[in-house]
């Protein structure tokens, strides 16, 4: 089996993650794993609780296993490749930010997890609003964009900030991932 790079974006609410990780998976025609947050959120209703911080970090870990699986198995990619939105820090930084704790689950998961590359989306772009966003104002969008910076800059995989329009967006992430190779 040929090992797949992973590439986590991760970084504040409505920074263009999902976004980034779709025109990734398009340029380099692979797969890229969404936030499991999401639909569990739209399924079972916005006021979560710790626990379910912890069954939605599970279920992230699970859908990022199984599509890594199926790009690890795709015969005509050299070099596999999995653009991932969001990860155990994720978890770990929502917790913390919303209940002041987080689950040592989580904490297990981020030591046990490898990745390839980390992209920090920056808060530069306009915030919009949408059904699953709490964080509007500028201030915790700030807050929270620096916990993940500082959680960045204290481990050891590689990092790159992602700033701009979505076009620079797209332009910085596809040099970063091209000096992986």
């Amino acid at each position: 089996m040929r090992p797949v790079k992973k590439i986590v974006i991760i970084g504040p609410e409505s920074t263009g993650k999902s976004t980034l990780c779709e025109l990734l998976a398009q340029h380099y025609q692979t797969e890229w794993c969404g936030e499991f947050a999401r639909e569990y959120l739209l399924t079972n209703g916005t006021g979560y609780t710790k626990d379910d911080l912890l069954l939605i970090a599970k279920g992230q870990l699970a859908l990022e296993d199984e599509i890594s699986n199926k790009v690890q198995l795709q015969p005509s990619v050299v070099s596999p490749v999995l653009f991932i939105d969001t990860d155990m820090y994720v978890a770990k930084v929502w917790s913390e930010y919303v209940f002041g704790d987080c689950d040592f689950f989580i904490l297990d998961a981020i030591v046990k997890r490898k990745y390839d590359l980390y992209l920090l989306c920056n808060i530069d772009l306009p915030w919009v609003k949408d059904e699953l966003r709490e964080y509007p104002d500028e201030k915790p969008r700030q807050e929270l964009f620096g916990i993940y910076k500082d959680l960045l800059i204290n481990q050891q995989t590689p990092w790159v900030l992602i700033s701009g329009n979505y076009e620079e967006r797209l332009a910085t992430a596809i040099k970063a991932v091209d000096q992986l190779s």
